[in-house]
């Protein structure tokens, strides 16, 4: 089985220069965890993940080596969260993500996944992005594509 057949198409995208806000309303609107960051040429960016919009207002690893108290101010990063939300996508989207192709079979694509802990991954063919597969994808592929359950003997 190949991604082309379990991958989702019409994925919602971003530009690099939308703001991070209009990027989460997008992933909140959609229930999506992941936005591909494209050109007016639909080339493949980069992708801004949920993960990526917190990231930027935790503590570094140095910082909280040198003030370990107040590096864990919690409610204080809380704060920052408009600021991470004003940023551009660019500035913290993960740049030339790993992508399948739509060709790729999909326990290949699952194996990354499983090596890099995604839960998705763009789909592109020749750098244009043309779809998303994400892991329940590639389990409603397999589920469908075979029989029932068997009984033991």
């Amino acid at each position: 089985m190949r991604i082309h057949e379990v991958m989702s198409t019409g994925v919602v995208t971003g530009a690099p220069t939308d703001c991070v806000r209009e990027i989460v309303i997008k992933m909140l609107s959609r229930h999506c965890g992941a936005i591909p960051i494209v050109n007016g040429n639909h080339e493949l960016l980069g992708i801004v993940t949920l993960r990526d919009v917190m990231l930027p207002m935790y503590p570094n690893y140095g910082d909280y080596i040198h003030d370990a108290v107040h590096s864990r101010d919690f409610l204080e990063m809380e704060q920052n969260y408009p600021e991470v939300l004003a940023k551009k996508a660019e500035e913290i989207m993960v740049p030339n993500p790993l992508t399948v192709s739509p060709e790729t079979p999909i326990l290949e694509a699952a194996s990354y996944m499983g090596l890099k802990n995604f839960r998705r991954i763009p789909v592109a063919d020749h750098g244009k992005l043309v779809g998303m597969v994400s892991i329940g994808d590639i389990h409603r592929g397999l589920f469908f594509a075979r029989g029932g359950c068997e009984a033991e003997p």
